[in-house]
């Protein structure tokens, strides 16, 4: 690629998102300097296994660790995390003092564990979150058989550390604020299955129900929580698994739209507040927020593995493309999947069950472990959730790929900003 020996690309976030790019833009053929900046002071390292593998292992688990690719001739700048970007200089600060001049940037910084709520009385010891490695590491340390944990959130996250917990033997409350753990990201057909998986486990789901507050020992330290149906419940340790926060208050002042995540256009390069696009720039991943052609353009959180995988190679090659006055992005269109894993049911979907207005169920055995539902919006398929059933997904990806392929719904390159839209309340 012409030039390029003097070029400097620089991605923020020593994630999934950011690696995949990373490796695309070596692939593709830059040959400039590529630099790597992650907060943690970690070479980048896969998340799912963390409230899976890393949980229920005695020792290190293999395949955390994400392997390098070849040839990839990147400069890490590691546990010096991004606080200050200017685009029109294309300057990036370092907390280190450090000031990197950039060419292009890809953001890849991800997301931070929802906290407690500040305007709360902050909890005692014993109350913790689950994002990265260390995080993991310590909350294994903390499952003790015979132990008694609260885990606060029926999310994907919260359902596999509570499997995790109660498959070491701990006495497990699951508290969530839903009619239905799930509710919102596969409905309540899917969620009261996922709650029949909890219950007959022997976790202690509690459903619409919050925690309000906890109770603390002499030595400061959780011993309790108070639930909002006035009754209490004892607990040696407490998991928050109240979601996600876009790692993009570091942007403050740069002129980006990044409330609830960094704007993109569909080609992923991120906006200004005004709608136009910024020049050199893209994002990728958990910090992203990409109009979604299945859910008609809306741009919703996608925290999936799958998804910053997909969105790292694509915005990679978006980056390299706005070097070029010839060529033209492509927007990015993937089917969205996840998958998860509790007590032994293997739980996977396509599309986006989330912004269904109708779900279909087509097969419902709890006894067999098998669930198959199809969900559609006006009429239309958008996603497809599975449990025990994993090779009937094929035929609902390839019918969403035909519609995207299509052009269906697929939103103007040229996209304007708006606030991102509320997530329906499921279906």
């Amino acid at each position: 690629m012409s030039g390029d020996d003097h070029r400097h690309l620089v991605i923020v976030g020593a994630s999934l998102a950011g690696l995949r790019a990373a490796q695309t833009l070596r692939e593709r053929g830059f040959t400039g300097t590529l630099t790597i900046v992650g907060g943690e002071p970690r070479p980048p390292y896969d998340r799912p296994p963390l409230s899976k593998q890393v949980l229920t292992s005695p020792g290190r688990p293999d395949g955390v660790e994400l392997p390098l690719p070849e040839g990839l001739d990147a400069r890490w700048r590691l546990g010096r995390a991004a606080v200050r970007l200017d685009v029109a200089e294309r300057t990036l600060a370092l907390a280190d003092g450090a000031l990197l001049r950039y060419d292009g940037l890809l953001i890849a910084t991800g997301a931070a564990a929802r906290g407690w709520p500040a305007a709360r009385p902050a909890p005692p010891a014993g109350v913790v979150t689950l994002r990265t490695w260390d995080d993991a590491l310590a909350l294994r340390d903390g499952l003790v058989p015979g132990r008694r944990l609260v885990v606060i959130g029926a999310g994907f996250l919260g359902g596999e550390i509570a499997a995790a917990a109660r498959e070491r033997g701990l006495d497990v409350m699951l508290v969530e604020a839903a009619a239905q753990p799930l509710k919102r990201a596969i409905g309540t057909t899917g969620g009261a299955y996922i709650a029949a998986l909890h219950r007959a486990a022997g976790i202690d789901l509690r459903t619409g129900t919050t925690v309000e507050g906890f109770l603390a020992g002499s030595d400061g330290r959780i011993t309790g929580v108070r639930l909002s149906d006035g009754r209490t419940a004892a607990a040696d340790l407490a998991v928050l698994a109240l979601g996600g926060v876009p790692s993009a208050g570091w942007l403050a002042g740069s002129g980006l739209a990044h409330d609830g995540g960094v704007h993109c256009d569909p080609c992923l390069r991120a906006l200004r507040s005004d709608g136009s696009v910024a020049p050199g720039v893209v994002a990728a991943g958990d910090v992203a927020r990409v109009p979604q052609p299945l859910a008609d353009g809306e741009r919703l959180a996608l925290g999936h593995w799958t998804n910053a995988a997909a969105q790292g190679a694509a915005a990679a090659a978006t980056l390299l493309t706005a070097q070029d006055p010839a060529a033209t992005p492509e927007p990015f269109a993937a089917v969205p999947s996840f998958w998860s894993n509790l007590h032994g049911a293997r739980i996977r979907s396509v599309g986006l069950p989330s912004v269904a207005d109708e779900a279909r169920v087509v097969e419902h055995d709890l006894t067999a472990r098998r669930l198959e539902v199809s969900y559609h919006r006006a009429g239309r398929l958008v996603g497809a959730l599975t449990i025990g059933r994993t090779g009937r997904l094929a035929s609902y990806r390839s019918a969403l790929e035909a519609r995207l392929a299509s052009g269906l719904h697929r939103p103007p390159v040229q996209a304007v900003v708006s606030g991102p839209g509320p997530m329906p309340a499921g279906v």
